[in-house]
């Protein structure tokens, strides 16, 4: 059951938030202003990866764009005893040229960083991200 919620605001700020929101993609405010609220939340809470304590551990998803040649740097990260890759997806993108790689992987943050860090570095990988997992106490998992 949905519960509405509202607040007050400037005409700026209303105007601006809109902007934001069609610049974001999502088609209504309640969806935009739920996920910043939660994303606000987390980052808040636990910190993004660069905030994060290195002994922590994390697990999400890693997102690498990148160039053919690069395969053997990507197989030594899947295979390295410093994360833990859980599932590994390769894609070719054919409109942008781009091949990419998704890994679900868990592990501490200081050996992540690095190994992101070593990435990003590398010639012919276009885009690292990593997007880290909500952390609950309980679940479907």
């Amino acid at each position: 059951m949905s519960r509405i919620m509202s607040f007050s605001t400037d005409n700026d700020f209303a105007n601006l938030l809109d902007d934001l929101i069609d610049r974001s993609g999502y088609k209504n405010r309640s969806m935009f202003l739920r996920d910043a609220s939660l994303y606000f939340a987390e980052i808040t809470q636990k910190g993004d990866l660069s905030t994060m304590k290195s002994s922590d551990i994390v697990e999400g998803t890693l997102v690498i764009y990148y160039q053919h040649g690069v395969e053997s740097k990507l197989a030594e990260l899947r295979h390295s005893h410093s994360i833990s890759v859980s599932s590994y997806h390769h894609n070719c993108l054919t409109e942008s040229h781009t091949c990419v790689d998704t890994m679900q992987i868990n592990g501490k943050v200081k050996p992540l960083k690095e190994a992101i860090s070593s990435l990003r570095n590398t010639q012919d990988i276009d885009r690292v991200v990593f997007v880290s997992a909500p952390m609950r106490q309980e679940g479907c998992c």
